[in-house]
């Protein structure tokens, strides 16, 4: 995808260069493939001062701390389209990048049956260091990462890995992939086209969860920049074990490449809409 994306002034060997924070990591890529990959729920770790926030440590191992498998998926994919990766470095049960600051489901005092001891009694200081902490400089760190490119005459495009679990309340999910997407198409609608065209699999489209969440990742750094993004949503039970992940890796991959040697989708990925 690299050389079928690339801008004529980009200078050769441009990249964004790793960076290891307490909140993040930026897995360093190259500029000229125009493709930047999120991960917001990468890690099911707490910083040490908040322990367990009072939980058995089983919960960590649940989908209520992190999204199983993305991170593994998110790293194969970046490294495979020398893509730099944004990724998180704490659960999503002491704060979650994925929403708005003015979310309530920022901070989570119950997550799927599990009451999150820590999070019941929630101080506004608390929050807000939370916020300063974590939160925001995940999002600073997707800014500047954005702006070396737009720096470099690459409006990226924004692929954000995510997994969702196989059922939810007893009803299983049927949908072995979703395609998330609000108000920018262009992305969602050549990955949908990629994956409708594999007949093994069932593929959602905004399902099983909307993208349409202002206030979100995609929303402030792709709807608010204008870049073309969408989200990729694999289901859990596909993604729990490495053989599936790089399975799944492959799959997204190859539709990435096939989307990155369309010249009329390169050429509408580099409009700033």
């Amino acid at each position: 995808m690299r050389s079928d994306l690339a801008h004529d002034s980009l200078a050769a060997g441009s990249r964004i260069l790793s960076d290891v924070q307490e909140a993040y990591t930026v897995v360093g890529g190259g500029i000229a493939g125009g493709v930047i990959v999120l991960c917001d729920h990468a890690s099911n770790e707490l910083p040490a001062e908040y322990g367990t926030l009072g939980l058995d440590a089983h919960q960590f191992s649940r989908h209520i701390a992190y999204d199983i498998g993305a991170a593994s998926v998110s790293r194969q994919i970046a490294d495979a389209l020398d893509a730099p990766l944004v990724m998180t470095h704490f659960s999503r049960l002491l704060i979650d990048p994925n929403r708005g600051e003015d979310d309530p489901t920022m901070i989570m005092r119950l997550s799927d049956g599990a009451i999150i001891p820590g999070n019941r009694v929630l101080t506004d200081d608390e929050r807000a260091k939370r916020v300063e902490k974590f939160y925001r400089p995940y999002h600073d760190a997707i800014d500047l990462v954005i702006d070396q490119f737009i720096a470099a005459d690459v409006p990226p495009l924004l692929l954000s890995i995510h997994s969702f679990t196989e059922s939810w309340k007893g009803v299983a999910r049927p949908w072995h992939i979703g395609i998330l997407w609000d108000q920018d198409a262009r992305l969602a609608v050549r990955l949908l086209d990629a994956f409708y065209s594999s007949n093994d699999i069932i593929v959602g489209d905004n399902e099983p969860y909307t993208g349409r969440l202002p206030g979100d990742t995609m929303w402030q750094h792709g709807t608010r920049r204008g870049l073309a993004h969408a989200i990729i949503e694999v289901r859990q039970d596909l993604i729990r074990e490495r053989s599936g992940q790089m399975q799944w890796a492959d799959r997204i991959i190859a539709a990435m490449r096939s989307i990155g040697a369309d010249a009329e989708a390169v050429a509408e990925f580099r409009t700033i809409a």
